[in-house]
């Protein structure tokens, strides 16, 4: 008697999913679909994480071009990698600068975002390849996932309401003049949407709002997946973590503005692209603070390995705060705003080891508090509550789980029958 193998016991052994993210690195989407990519294989399915550009000239064939991308996400060279991008040339076609380029130049960055992603050449494996399912990250992607499925279900990730994103962008560029509308750009992500089978949302408040704005589809909460972050051997920094993206940098300043100059002496290392924006937001704050920014980090995982504390100084996004998992994954002492808790559980804000502190001078008492406790060893790390909390909300495992429940309905049923 053959004894089966231990992955023809794995739920979706032989399944195929083309997985679909955009081309970015160093950022919480990034993190989010790492930890997609692994729960479907350990889940048993043969993956096909496609990176898609979201800048022109990112054709497939043009490898010279993604040597820059590659080179920062070595994560993904466990398995095969995929690519899709538009080339220079279909940037030219008078088509595109009337109905893409146009709009564009007044801020509506759904449209160009969706009509040059429409426009992407995929690689030569991905047209042979027949999916079971596609798993398809922000809409502005969904024209690539619906070439893909020919016939497959598509699950889209909606990563927050984007249009929002998109009005908070415009307003660091006040020389778009008239400026595209909320409401355009939400129309636009709208019907991008209509496409997929089901979306899925990253917090509550998401997936209530997206509920209200599509209610004839189906919609899921669906907490993402974040890689665990290292708990030790630890170290004496209190760091902040923060991508280059307009909420984090208004944070950033409000920290160096509000906070700092009531914690003078205390040492703070900020690790992450925000130090750019920072600097070309407030290049005299940006100087006066500037020894304090490592700038973009190859190894966050080095970052935490080596803190003893975690600073979330967050006053503006939307969306769940992917740093904020991260931290808790770390095990740290956390000191942060509410707002770092947004799209979280209640509970969240109970936590032990977390500290909430939204006015400047009770921050800054909290930071130095911090800066002056002992720093937690590995196993204290492992076994904090803030750390148990991601292990019951963000954890592979959790969201392995709650993924399988969702998407076993979408399979063709000769496979769902055949499991």
């Amino acid at each position: 008697m053959n004894t089966p193998s231990p992955t023809a016991r794995l739920p979706l052994a032989g399944r195929k999913v083309a997985l679909l993210h955009p081309a970015w690195h160093s950022c919480g989407t990034y993190r989010v679909v790492l930890g997609q990519i692994d729960a479907y294989r350990a889940l048993g399915a043969q993956a096909f994480p496609v990176a898609v550009a979201t800048d022109p000239g990112f054709a497939p064939i043009h490898r010279w071009m993604w040597r820059g991308y590659v080179d920062a996400t070595p994560e993904l060279d466990a398995g095969a990698r995929h690519f899709a991008g538009a080339p220079f040339h279909a940037v030219l076609h008078p088509r595109f600068l009337k109905e893409v380029l146009w709009p564009y130049l007044h801020g509506d960055q759904a449209r160009i975002r969706t009509g040059l992603i429409s426009r992407s050449q995929l690689s030569s494996a991905l047209d042979a390849t027949v999916f079971d399912l596609v798993h398809c990250n922000h809409f502005f992607l969904m024209p690539v996932a619906r070439r893909l499925a020919r016939g497959a279900k598509i699950l889209l990730d909606s990563h927050d309401l984007q249009a929002r994103q998109f009005v908070l962008m415009n307003e660091r560029m006040p020389w778009l003049k008239p400026v595209a509308s909320f409401e355009a750009m939400l129309a636009q992500e709208l019907e991008e949407m209509q496409s997929a089978d089901l979306l899925v949302h990253l917090n509550e408040k998401e997936a209530a709002e997206f509920e209200a704005l599509l209610p004839q589809k189906k919609h899921a909460l669906l907490y993402p997946p974040v890689p665990p972050a290292p708990t030790g051997p630890g170290g004496e920094d209190v760091v902040i973590v923060s991508s280059n993206n307009s909420a984090n940098v208004e944070s950033a300043i409000w920290f160096l503005r509000e906070v700092m100059p009531l914690a003078e002496g205390v040492r703070v290392k900020i690790a992450g692209g925000v130090d750019a924006g920072v600097k070309a937001r407030e290049p005299a704050l940006h100087k006066r603070y500037e020894g304090l920014f490592l700038g973009r980090v190859d190894d966050l995982d080095e970052i935490y390995a080596r803190a003893k504390s975690v600073l979330l100084p967050t006053i503006d996004g939307h969306g769940l705060s992917i740093k904020t998992v991260e931290a808790m994954a770390s095990g740290l002492p956390l000191v942060a705003t509410h707002l770092a808790l947004r799209g979280m559980d209640e509970a969240a804000a109970t936590v032990p080891g977390l500290v909430l502190a939204d006015d400047p001078a009770d921050f800054a008492e909290a930071l130095r508090h911090a800066a002056q406790a002992p720093a937690p060893n590995a196993a204290e790390r492992r076994a904090s509550a803030v750390r148990a909390f991601y292990e019951a909300h963000f954890s592979a495992a959790a969201y392995q789980k709650n993924l399988l429940n969702l998407i076993f309905p979408l399979l063709p049923a000769s496979l769902v029958a055949g499991s």
